[in-house]
């Protein structure tokens, strides 16, 4: 069965916060691959999934084995050039990283070096999606101020065109993001409410206030801003600099709530939401395995009904978390993953 994976060209920071072996609620074994090289020389445009997966069946198990050099500066970073060699320890395999390169120590020098490390997820996609999507609450959105309409009662307006609304402005704001709300993420399995998608639709720069009427500028527009688009203050996500291939901490039990960009199905390099979080103990990095819940046949000779075992079809890394949900990035596929597939430790 074909295997999809992702190699994105990408050159960006990744620092291993803990490489040395931690526990895993996985209690697997560490599985190298067949035929694997002893060594291999890290070239741009790798990722740590690309390198993990070269040498273990279960890449998310790289920090089980990985041994840090001490007698290098910067031995948590990965960049091209460097060689990762598998050796045995007292049987045990390890990989180690031997610096092909002399690496300064001035803080310039290592601020410089850190960008040129390669990195674990494709950066730029995900820094797409949160540019564009956010997960808020009914709360939030309803209290926010709402776009009345445009200029010479236009109901639709765009870049650099004037624009009214109405709402609480006594915070003193002169830069907003303009949303849309986008459909609630409901858990399936028990109804809660866990967030709702508000679509970014462009920003706008106060003119003047009245009361609590705003007269805006549009200074950025992804498409007709609207009647009762939501204006809502810009928010600072720092995407984590600590991506390394994981299994989660706790056990987790979790299903795909939405996948993302409207489509119906994923396959690799998709992003999905999935119904668990901060609370549960999810963390940006770790890695769950997707099955495919088995189908209720019947038996014939028994004379009743059963459900065949899942199957397993592929994973997904967590790169965002909010309280009750998450957004994970979809590494591997064996088939199209759908809305309610099943998201376990691997």
């Amino acid at each position: 069965m074909k295997k999809f994976g992702f190699g994105t060209a990408l050159l960006a920071a990744v620092l291993f916060t803990s490489l040395v072996s931690t526990p895993s609620f996985s209690n697997q074994t560490v599985l190298i691959n067949e035929n694997v090289p002893t060594s291999y020389t890290v070239k741009s445009g790798d990722t740590l999934w690309d390198i993990s997966a070269l040498f273990l069946q279960n890449p998310w198990m790289w920090p089980e084995i990985w041994h840090a050099n001490q007698q290098i500066d910067n031995p948590h970073l990965i960049y091209p050039g460097d060689v990762i060699t598998l050796v045995y320890v007292d049987g045990v395999p390890q990989l180690k990283v031997s610096r092909t390169r002399e690496v300064k120590l001035s803080p310039e020098i290592r601020s410089l070096d850190r960008a040129e490390a390669i990195s674990a997820l494709p950066l730029d996609i995900i820094d797409t999606f949160l540019s564009r999507t956010r997960v808020t609450d009914d709360a939030t959105l309803s209290a926010a101020p709402y776009v009345i309409g445009g200029s010479e009662r236009r109901i639709l307006v765009g870049m650099s065109d004037d624009f009214y609304a109405r709402g609480d402005f006594i915070a003193k704001r002169l830069h907003y993001a303009i949303y849309r709300r986008g459909e609630p993420y409901v858990d399936a399995d028990s109804g809660e409410l866990l967030g709702v998608r508000a679509m970014d639709v462009g920003a706008a720069r106060i003119k003047a206030v009245k009361d609590d009427i705003a007269t805006l500028t549009v200074s950025r527009a992804d498409g007709e801003i609207r009647i009762n688009d939501r204006l809502l203050f810009g928010e600072e996500r720092t995407l984590a600099s600590t991506f390394y291939p994981r299994a989660p901490q706790s056990v987790i039990s979790a299903s795909v709530l939405n996948i993302e960009d409207g489509v119906r199905n994923a396959g690799a390099l998709d992003v999905v939401a999935i119904n668990r979080g901060d609370r549960e103990g999810l963390r940006a990095g770790d890695t769950l395995a997707i099955f495919k819940r088995g189908d209720l046949v019947k038996d014939r000779i028994a004379s009743e009904r059963i459900r065949l075992p899942d199957e397993r079809i592929g994973l997904l890394m967590v790169f965002y978390t909010y309280e009750k949900m998450s957004f994970g990035l979809v590494m591997q596929a064996d088939r199209q993953i759908d809305v309610g597939d099943i998201l376990r430790n691997p």
